[in-house]
């Protein structure tokens, strides 16, 4: 069973083939794999994502190579 990653309710509905809306917080989600991004949907209709507050990415370092 999903539960929602901002207000952990499985009040979850299925809106798209990959794609489920939230009904406790309004938020919507997309599941592809195993990766889960997270929208807010705005007055207008559009989506705004809110991945950057629910998920960390690990920072890679850029490893330059060249010489000088």
């Amino acid at each position: 069973m999903m539960r929602c990653p901002n207000c952990n309710s499985k009040d979850i509905g299925k809106i798209g083939s990959h794609q489920f809306y939230c009904w406790s917080c309004f938020i919507e989600l997309t599941v592809n794999g195993d990766k889960m991004s997270v929208y807010q949907v705005e007055e207008d209709g559009t989506l705004s994502s809110l991945d950057d507050l629910f998920f960390e990415e690990p920072m890679v370092p850029q490893v330059h190579a060249g010489g000088m």
